[in-house]
């Protein structure tokens, strides 16, 4: 069934908007609260679980930025939750908080705002480091360190715990997954030199896993795993122009790494609904590119099935991302309503952001994810509220 987003007097409501914040941004900062609501955003989405980043604080009155120095779990790292664990994220001590998250949250939730927990799971150099063969490792046998692969065991439990763990006690009324699958090649680490060198053929192949796991799983479908790697090889060489892999091959790779995900996703959210029965909605970051990897990897067959909400990756504000917020809405259509994930920050242009917000709802985006409640300064305000202004015009999916 389908209908129009209308409010009680008939009115076509705004769009609902999703604002991303650290829980850095919060803790501190008195007008927080106030701002987000006055922006106008329908809930705030707070990092529970994240990635390293070095994150500014323009608006922030104590700070002008925080160094997050590593993956971690912003609340308290329990003993108990993680016993026997060989993967364990590290506590957020750049945070003066012993629950970053928890302690955030209660603020927002205190000031009527509805909270999210944002959930970062397969994405931690520090754990890849530390523990290589639970790595994404390429056909060339180089490891991802940054990527933690889904086909191991160990990856699952870590995944589902720090899952469980980010919303156990909150208030938080959704867990937002992200990274709940592959990472791949690309990757904005620490200055990062690999932009523009392979087209996007050659990176698909680049981030396909090859790790023992992985082969193991490929050997059981069928495959010859030495010479799929070495396919993979010849086709991403120095003298691999016109080289490809043979369709099946990749068909059956593309199956092994969604199973992996099917799996890893049903986890995650098993942990989450037992230590968390009051989050009523699970949306999750995903592109509709089977193939993609990443922060929002492939949609795989069945994910439309288990979440409420799927969010794509719309930053460029370009006529493609638009495309992909279609093909987004086509993908699930009927199964869970879909969200585009958009940024006010650079290289965003003033002039293009309300258009590329409104391209998107006009083509039946239901929710627009707004990066970033606390790395906008001043100058970007104006933004961020002018995407909770653009109205519902397309159909809105309803259960």
């Amino acid at each position: 069934m389908t209908q129009i987003d209308r409010g009680e007097t008939g009115a076509i409501l705004p769009v609902p908007v999703v604002g991303y914040a650290y829980p850095w941004d919060v803790i501190g900062d008195p007008t927080f609260a106030d701002r987000a609501r006055s922006l106008g955003v329908t809930k705030v989405a707070l990092a529970a679980a994240y990635h390293t980043t070095r994150a500014a604080t323009p608006l922030h009155p104590e700070h002008r930025f925080v160094e997050a120095r590593t993956a971690a779990l912003y609340r308290p790292v329990r003993t108990e939750a993680w016993e026997g664990a060989r993967l364990v994220p590290p506590a957020a001590t750049w945070v003066a908080s012993e629950d970053p998250f928890g302690e955030a949250a209660a603020i927002l939730a205190e000031a009527g705002i509805e909270v999210a927990a944002w959930i970062v799971l397969t994405h931690s150099t520090l754990l890849g480091e530390a523990n290589p063969d639970l790595a994404v490792v390429n056909c060339w046998g180089e490891p991802y360190p940054y990527a933690l692969c889904s086909r191991h065991e160990d990856v699952r439990r870590y995944a589902e715990t720090l899952a469980a763990e980010a919303v156990r006690d909150t208030p938080a009324s959704t867990a937002i997954l992200e990274a709940c699958g592959q990472l791949g090649f690309g990757h904005g680490g620490h200055h990062e030199k690999t932009d523009g060198a392979y087209d996007e053929a050659t990176q698909e192949l680049l981030s396909i896993c090859c790790c023992l796991a992985c082969q193991e799983d490929w050997a059981a479908r069928g495959l010859d795993p030495a010479a799929t790697v070495a396919a993979l090889r010849s086709a991403t060489g120095v003298d691999a122009a016109g080289t490809t892999v043979d369709a099946a091959t990749l068909d059956t790779i593309l199956a092994s790494r969604h199973a992996a995900a099917d799996e890893l996703r049903h986890r995650v959210i098993a942990a989450v609904r037992e230590a968390a029965p009051d989050v009523v909605e699970i949306a999750l970051h995903a592109q509709p590119d089977p193939w993609a990897t990443g922060a929002s990897p492939g949609l795989t067959p069945t994910t439309a099935d288990d979440v409420d909400l799927v969010v794509a990756f719309c930053w460029p504000t370009t006529e493609a991302s638009v495309e992909t917020g279609r093909r987004l809405v086509e993908a699930v259509s009927g199964k869970a309503a879909a969200a585009a994930y958009v940024t006010v920050l650079p290289p965003t242009t003033e002039d293009a952001f309300g258009g590329h917000v409104r391209a998107l709802v006009d083509a039946g985006i239901d929710q627009i994810h707004l990066y970033h409640l606390g790395l906008a300064g001043a100058d970007r305000q104006h933004l961020l509220a002018e995407a909770t202004k653009v109205p519902t015009t397309a159909a809105t999916r309803t259960e």
